[in-house]
């Protein structure tokens, strides 16, 4: 059965290979291994090729096994090395000093609280040792910002003197892996612009034709606003038909994730969809009984969803739902009218082999999982509740197989990365779905009406009405009790463990027998030994944890029950940059929530006074300001940490009276300057020092 099932999907045994082979690439690069990948790759490609050649055209179907081998060789071996080429090619050495470069603004700049964001691309370094150096490098540059920053647009030319460095983490533990999510999207250096280091040399001269397509989007974005759309409603408006999402608000984001309501933000294929359908409704008076009217109207579809991919950026899940529509429409073309597995991977292999860091893309990885389970799983779940007579009754029950199919593909998946469940996402879907499709057709037929405004006036108003009733509808939806399970950890491995899990039961329903009922459980009994085995491998441990987070300098006494203390060495600590960093961590080892203190404090297991902490026999001084300069006693306190933060301008020689330090902590809110002061008089004094910049977050068991 298994094997007829594979001849049934025969692209599924050219993208499992393909798979592995990005995968090993990419592991393979940040092991620092890229040039043993590119010879031994090269190598086993030629194999696997010459091998498929010779082995192609044999008669004897007892050989079939070595073409086969072969060809899952080269589909692995493929993998691999697009992989590494695309990694490679984010590679460089930029100079340990300011230097001049010759940049353009490749998208749409965004302000930010205290900066300007640009994507630039490096065309020139100009040195006066080496000279000018041409260069062909993605970077992302804050500027200042200032009244000249904010007036930055696509396609500028500059010159900027600054220090480019490549992506790194801050080390902390669990943290989201920054530096190789930029190097799968080829930004090799991260650079700050001060105001008086950069100038423009030329106005949007130089416009490719993605630059052409942003400005596009932003007459879009402009029409919205000249019509009145403001905040939240601007924002998920523009969210929604243009997938534009730098306007929205962490609050809005936070909402529509509690209740289940995200994947509306994400242009997927629930937008190409609807946008098929107008495409096919506005089309339908073409006669297909003509070929080449057919020929014509697919082409029409075609070059309208592809230019709305672009115009929209071409994200993962918008290229694979295109992608999956542009094959629906050719098989439209020549009489089939079904989406099929093969379908779906037959988009997923091609677009690996355009894009393989695609593969490490939440959306393409969601996108993928919920159109699969849509195919394999919904036809199952409908037919469970027959629903006879009421054309409602089959519609209402249709969505909801829809949505529960979709959530049962993805469910480990958002575990995984998101820690969050969302328990309303039937009663979601139900009431956004058919808002978010009037929205999309109100909001082109507003568009459409650009040169009548009395009648533009009057689609926006409907669509506000719209808008607002979709974001009221999610925000209701947030307040209803239980409305999301938080802090859920799942492992990697057990997120393998459900899919595997879930094909098994799968292969149990097809033909019900005792053997394959016991293969289903035991994978499900070994997926949760696993998950109590580690549980109890991350349990919580008495320690003190210092994070690398800039702008938060804290200490974190965790004990063995679960109960923390976040000890802020800053009165008004940046506390929401402090949970996205390390609330991973803390959800994987079950911590309650955090104690935050910020002032004087005390209980039976810790005790802050005076910038003095005291927890489990260890003592930490937090060294924020001035308060210890100029003091005196008569027997120097014995210190197990000293904890060096912004706010204290003297020296640590100053504190040889007052302390006996045994190790310094120097946090990541230090400028550079006192930074290097603060090493150097440690290393003259003999002191053991950490400086969190350097080496990340630092833990110590007590």
């Amino acid at each position: 059965m298994l094997f007829a099932w594979l001849h049934r999907y025969p692209f599924l045994r050219l993208l499992c290979p393909l798979v592995v082979g990005i995968y090993c690439g990419d592991e393979l690069f940040f092991q620092r291994q890229s040039g043993r990948i590119a010879s031994g790759v090269s190598l086993l490609f030629l194999l696997s090729f010459g091998g498929l050649i010779f082995f192609f055209n044999r008669k004897h179907y007892s050989g079939r096994w070595l073409f086969g081998s072969c060809l899952l060789l080269f589909c692995f071996t493929l993998g691999a090395g697009l992989m590494n080429r695309e990694l490679r090619q984010a590679e460089s050495v930029f100079p340990q000093r300011e230097t001049a470069y010759r940049l353009i603004v490749t998208e749409q700049p965004q302000v930010k609280e205290k900066s300007v964001l640009c994507r630039v691309l490096l065309i020139e370094q100009i040195d006066s040792v080496s000279g000018r150096l041409a260069l062909d490098h993605k970077a992302l540059l804050y500027f200042t910002k200032d009244s000249l920053s904010e007036h930055l647009r696509s396609g500028d030319e500059l010159l900027v003197y600054t220090k480019l460095s490549p992506p790194v983490n801050n080390g902390n533990p669990d943290e989201f892996d920054y530096a190789r999510f930029l190097f799968r999207r080829q930004v090799a250096a991260i650079g700050f612009a001060y105001a008086d280091n950069w100038k423009v040399i030329s106005r949007g001269t130089m416009r490719s034709f993605r630059q052409q397509a942003m400005d596009c989007r932003e007459s879009v974005l402009s029409v919205y606003r000249r019509l009145g759309f403001r905040g939240d409603d601007l924002a998920v408006l523009s969210a929604l038909t243009i997938g534009y999402k730098e306007e929205l608000s962490e609050d809005i984001r936070e909402t529509y994730s509690i209740s289940g309501a995200s994947h509306v933000l994400a242009l997927s294929g629930l937008h190409i969809g609807f946008l098929y359908l107008l495409l096919c409704f506005c089309l339908r008076w073409l006669p297909e009984r003509w070929r080449i009217v057919a020929l014509l109207r697919t082409l029409v579809i075609l070059l309208s969803l592809w230019t709305f991919a672009f115009f929209t950026g071409l994200s993962a899940s918008v290229v694979r739902s295109v992608v999956m529509f542009s094959l629906f429409a050719l098989a439209r073309l020549s009489g089939r009218t079904n989406f099929s597995l093969n379908t779906l991977l037959i988009a997923a292999f091609f677009m690996l082999l355009c894009r393989p860091s695609w593969l490490f893309d939440v959306g393409f990885q969601l996108s993928f999982c919920a159109v699969a389970a849509i195919l394999l799983i919904q036809p199952c779940i409908y037919r469970l509740i027959p629903v006879a007579g009421s054309r409602i009754g089959r519609y209402i029950w249709g969505l909801m197989s829809v949505s529960i199919a979709a959530q049962i593909g993805t469910a480990p998946l958002v575990l995984l990365y998101f820690s969050r469940f969302s328990t309303h996402f039937l009663l979601t879907n139900l009431l956004v779905i058919p808002l978010v499709s009037l929205i999309m057709y109100v909001a082109v037929i507003m568009l459409l009406l650009n040169p009548l405004p009395f009648l533009q006036e009057l689609a926006a108003a409907a669509l506000r009405r719209l808008v607002g009733a979709l974001n009221n509808c999610v925000r209701w939806i947030e307040q209803l009790p239980w409305a999301s399970v938080d802090g859920v950890w799942v492992y990697i491995p057990e997120v393998f463990g459900f899919y595997l899990a879930l094909i098994l039961g799968g292969w149990y329903l097809f033909s019900r027998t005792g053997k394959r009922l016991a293969v289903c459980l035991s994978c499900i009994f070994l997926v949760c030994i696993y998950h109590v085995s580690m549980r109890v491998i991350d349990r919580p441990r008495q320690s003190i944890v210092f994070y690398n987070v800039r702008n938060c300098p804290v200490v974190h006494c965790v004990a063995s029950n679960g109960s923390s203390w976040l000890a802020y060495a800053d009165s008004l600590p940046d506390e929401s940059r402090l949970r996205r960093a390390v609330s991973k961590r803390w959800n994987r080892q079950g911590l309650k929530p955090p104690q935050p203190v910020t002032a004087d404090y005390t209980c039976p297991a810790l005790v802050y006074d005076h910038h003095l902490l005291s927890f489990s026999g260890c003592r930490v001084c937090v060294l924020n300001d001035n308060y210890w300069r100029n003091k005196t006693t008569l027997q120097p306190l014995s210190i197990d940490y000293l904890y060096v933060c912004k706010g204290y301008d003297g020296h640590l020689r100053e504190l040889a009276d007052l302390f006996v330090i045994h190790n310094v902590i120097l946090d990541a809110s230090l400028s550079d300057r006192r930074l290097q002061a603060y090493k150097m008089e440690c290393q003259q004094q003999g002191v053991h020092f950490i400086s969190l910049s350097d080496e990340g977050s630092t833990e110590f068991l007590l």
